[in-house]
C-alpha cells in the first residue's frame, strides 16, 4: 500500500467527508481525489514518467496536497524544498536532486528566473496562482511555465496509474544538517506510508479529527503528523497558510480543531500572545511537539494556561520522521519523548554499538519500516549513518526503568568543560525556569583554560534583568562547570522556518 492509493481508498469510503479546508473553504475526499488524478493525469501527458524527479516548493496550501500526491500517483519522487530559500540554496538541490519539472508560486517565479540557465535539466515550471498581479514579461522560462489550475483541468479522470513497488523512492527531504551541503534523505512509499498509520494509530487518529496544519508542509514533522496522518484516516486538516497566534487560536476555535502540531517555539509564541486564553484550545484533544526538545518548564506553563496535554515525540527526517511518542493511555512524563511508536524500535549505544544500561547516556540508535534507503548520491554519508541495520541518529539519550527515552542533547551540540560533559538543554532548562526568560539557548564557545566554556544566549521580557542576576540563578541549580560563563541578551533567537532555535547561527555570532 502506499499513500496515494490509500487517498483513494479513502476517498471511496468518505466521499462527501471533508479532506481539507483553506480560507473558510471545504473540499471533500472525492473532490481531492480528482483533482490528484487529473493533476497526475496531465504531468504524464507533459511527458513526466515513474521514476523523474519533481520539486515541490510550495508554501501550506491545496497546491501542496495535490502537487505531492499528484506526483506520487504518477510515480514521480517528489523533493520538497523550502519556499523562504535563497535562490542559491535552491540551486544546489535542484542541480543535486536532478529535478525535471518544478512545482511553485507565481511570486516566487523570479527566483528560478534567475537561476534558469544552471538549471537544463528543469523542462516546466508549474505556476501557482498566489492571487496576486505577477508579471513574466521578458522571462527566459515563459515558453516552459504551466499553469498550475490549467494542468488540473485538462486532466483525465480515466487516468491508469503505474503500479507502485513499497520499495520504489516516493520522497527526498534535504536535511539542513549543521555542517556541509544539505543530504538528501531517500524515503520510499513504505517508509511514508508505514510511519503516516502507524503515527495515526498511536495517536487514535480518526475521521472525527480536524488538525491544525500550522507547521510548513514542506518540513517532514507536519507531511506525516498533520498532513498524511489525517488523510490516512479519514479525519480533516485545517491549513495554515503561515503561522501566527491569533490565527491559530481563530482557526481553533471556528473551526473546531481537535488535534494541534508544532515545535515548542510555535507553543511559546502562543503561550506569550496576548489573544490566547483558556477557551481558545478548549475543543483541543492532543496536542503535539516535536521538532525540537521542549523546556518542561514551558509545557506546564502551556498545560496550565490552557488545559490541554502536550505529548511529546521525537523524529528526523531520515526516519519519515516519528520514532518515539509518549503513549496516550497512559500519564506522559514531562522531558521525555516517550517509547517506541509501532512497529518501530528505539535503543541507546556507545561508540561500539553496545546498548547502554537504564540511565547511562549513549547515542540514540532506531530501526524499523520507516527508516530511509540512504542519502541520495552520497554512499560515504549512508555508509555512516546506516549501520548493522540501525538509523544512528546522532542524539544523545536515556532510558529510564520504564522504557521512556529522553532526548539529552546532540551528540555535536555537546560541550566538554575541562574534562566534564555539560549538555546544553540541561543548563537551557535551567533558564526557562527564570520567569522573566522567555526564550534561552546554550551553546559552547573556545576557551583557553578549560577547552570550552559554556555560553547562553537568552531573551528577557524584563529590560532591567543583569547578567549577574542570572550567573547567580544558575548558581543555584547547576553545578559549577555548567554555569555558563558569559550571558548574551538578545531581541530574539535566531530560527529556521519551522521554529527550531539555530545554534549554528549563534556560533557564527560568537566568532564575528
Amino acid at each position: 500500500m502506499d499513500l496515494s492509493n490509500q487517498l483513494t481508498q479513502t476517498a471511496r469510503r468518505l466521499p462527501n467527508k471533508p479532506a481539507y479546508v483553506f480560507q473558510e473553504k471545504e473540499t471533500t475526499y472525492m473532490e481531492l481525489e480528482g483533482a490528484v488524478t487529473k493533476f497526475a493525469s496531465y504531468l504524464g501527458e507533459m511527458g513526466y514518467k515513474k521514476g523523474d524527479h519533481i520539486a515541490l516548493v510550495v508554501g501550506n496550501s491545496p497546491y501542496y496536497i495535490i502537487g505531492l500526491y499528484g506526483a506520487l500517483r504518477l510515480g514521480a519522487v517528489v523533493i520538497p524544498i523550502n519556499p523562504l530559500y535563497t535562490a542559491h540554496e535552491m540551486t544546489y538541490i535542484l542541480k543535486n536532486g536532478d529535478v525535471k519539472a518544478v512545482i511553485t508560486m507565481d511570486v516566487l517565479m523570479e527566483k528560478f528566473e534567475a537561476i534558469a540557465e544552471h538549471l537544463p535539466s528543469v523542462k516546466h515550471y508549474i505556476s501557482c496562482e498566489s492571487g496576486k498581479e505577477v508579471s513574466f514579461d521578458g522571462y527566459s522560462i515563459l515558453t516552459k511555465m504551466k499553469s498550475f489550475s490549467e494542468i488540473v483541468a485538462k486532466g483525465n479522470l480515466d487516468f491508469e496509474a503505474p503500479s507502485l513497488n513499497e520499495e520504489d523512492l516516493a520522497v527526498i527531504l534535504y536535511t539542513s544538517g549543521t555542517t556541509g551541503k544539505p543530504k538528501g534523505a531517500m524515503l520510499t512509499h513504505k517508509n511514508l506510508y508505514s510511519n503516516a498509520k502507524d503515527v495515526a494509530d498511536y495517536l487514535a487518529i480518526n475521521g472525527e479529527d480536524r488538525v491544525i496544519a500550522a507547521l510548513p508542509m514542506f518540513h517532514v514533522f507536519c507531511l506525516t503528523v498533520s498532513l498524511n496522518a489525517p488523510l490516512m484516516n479519514g479525519g480533516t486538516i485545517l491549513i495554515v497558510p503561515s503561522f501566527s497566534p491569533q490565527e491559530v487560536f481563530r482557526i481553533a476555535q471556528e473551526q473546531e480543531a481537535t488535534v494541534f502540531a508544532g515545535v515548542p517555539t510555535m507553543y511559546n509564541y502562543l503561550l506569550q500572545s496576548v489573544t490566547g486564553n483558556e477557551e481558545s484550545f478548549s475543543g483541543i484533544r492532543l496536542c503535539i511537539s516535536g521538532g525540537a526538545s521542549m523546556p518542561v518548564a514551558l509545557l506546564k506553563q502551556f498545560e496550565q494556561a490552557f488545559q490541554v496535554r502536550i505529548s511529546e515525540g521525537y523524529g528526523l527526517s531520515e526516519a519519515s520522521p516519528v520514532t518515539c511518542f509518549n503513549p496516550l493511555d497512559r500519564p506522559r512524563k514531562p522531558g521525555s519523548i516517550g517509547m517506541d511508536i509501532l512497529n518501530v524500535k528505539n535503543k541507546v549505544v556507545d561508540e561500539f554499538g553496545e546498548e547502554v544500561a537504564v540511565g547511562e547516556v549513549g547515542e540514540l540508535v532506531v530501526q524499523g519500516p520507516n527508516v530511509m534507503k540512504g542519502y541520495y548520491k552520497m554512499p560515504e554519508e549512508t555508509a555512516i549513518a546506516l549501520r548493522d541495520g540501525w538509523l544512528y541518529t546522532g542524539d544523545m539519550a536515556r532510558t529510564d526503568e520504564e522504557g521512556y527515552f529522553y532526548i539529552v542533547d546532540r551528540k555535536k551540540d555537546m560541550i566538554i568543560v575541562g574534562g566534564y560533559n555539560v549538555y546544553p538543554r540541561e543548563v537551557e532548562e535551567v533558564f526557562y525556569l527564570h520567569p522573566s526568560i522567555s526564550e534561552a539557548a546554550v551553546i559552547g564557545t573556545p576557551d583557553a583554560n578549560t577547552g570550552e566554556a559554556v555560553t547562553a544566549f537568552v531573551v528577557s521580557k524584563d529590560p532591567s534583568l543583569t547578567k549577574d542576576t542570572l550567573h547567580e540563578f544558575c548558581k543555584g541549580h547547576l553545578a559549577k562547570y555548567k554555569v555558563p560563563k558569559e550571558i548574551e541578551f538578545l531581541d530574539e533567537l535566531p530560527k529556521n522556518t519551522t521554529g527550531k532555535i539555530l545554534r549554528k547561527n549563534l556560533r557564527t555570532q560568537v566568532k564575528n
